[in-house]
């Protein structure tokens, strides 16, 4: 019954204001009953946890929680990409020279993505990852690379699920949903960090700061279930041979950044 309650509550993200409502509930103090049955319902690790279950105020404060600080491993190879957040690894593929993803057998344009054909040519054959986290993740975002951050911006006003049938019966959405886009320039070329947003309220929280970036390091979180795309430059990233789907959590290997010749 619990795990039915829980289901349907996600479900109802999926509308404007019930979303809304939903999201003003999770920031009440009323929420923080819920936070036990919700850390069983969803088979949350409380060990790993840096602070103790009771200590949460509300539902959102768990939502966002922190992780002990060696909960999680980064790889340690120069040249590795690791995973920026725990999640599912959906997909891993080519950019077309129509500048597009195709994920699950849709496509999605990377001039949507990134609102500018300049940018989206950047990217022309290159590769992309697709992470989603459902509410049972650690929704925090590591960076994925060291490098020099060259830009960073915000595009689009709604959000719809981007979950399997999301992506599935969904229109646009991994492409036009709210985004905050991280672009990093690394030693063999350029990466994008792309954080969309899954619902009608839009909470993707930055939180770094500067012109450089450690692999490994925290740079924003989402307050609901998400998807991080990852995006690289041509000739500029070896993806591992993984089998999706295939859970991740924070600093394992996805692949290595190459310098092969284009």
């Amino acid at each position: 019954m619990i795990q039915t309650l829980y289901r349907t509550l996600i479900e109802l993200t999926n509308g404007k204001w019930s979303s809304v409502l939903l999201s003003k509930f999770a920031q009440s103090k009323a929420s923080r009953f819920l936070v036990p049955s919700f850390a069983k319902v969803y088979k949350i690790n409380l060990d790993e946890m840096a602070s103790p279950i009771h200590e949460f105020p509300t539902l959102h404060d768990f939502f966002i929680r922190k992780l002990h600080i060696n909960a999680r491993e980064i790889d340690k190879a120069e040249n590795s990409v690791v995973s920026p957040v725990d999640a599912v690894l959906e997909d891993i593929g080519e950019i077309n020279a129509e500048l597009a993803l195709n994920v699950k057998g849709k496509p999605y344009s990377l001039l949507d993505m990134f609102g500018s054909e300049e940018k989206a040519q950047q990217y022309e054959k290159g590769m992309y990852i697709l992470l989603y986290l459902s509410p049972s993740h650690y929704h925090r975002i590591h960076s994925p690379l060291s490098g020099k951050i060259v830009r960073t911006w915000t595009l689009g006003n709604k959000s719809y699920p981007v979950n399997r049938y999301g992506l599935k019966y969904g229109r646009d959405t991994i492409s036009k949903n709210f985004r905050k886009i991280t672009e990093v320039q690394h030693e063999n070329g350029v990466a994008a960090i792309v954080k969309v947003g899954a619902m009608f309220v839009n909470s993707i929280e930055t939180i770094h700061n500067g012109e450089r970036i450690e692999k490994g390091e925290e740079m924003a979180y989402f307050t609901f279930g998400s998807t991080v795309i990852l995006l690289f430059s041509k000739n500029s990233f070896e993806p591992l041979n993984f089998a999706t789907p295939k859970e991740m959590k924070v600093g394992e290997p996805l692949g290595y950044t190459t310098n092969i010749p284009s």
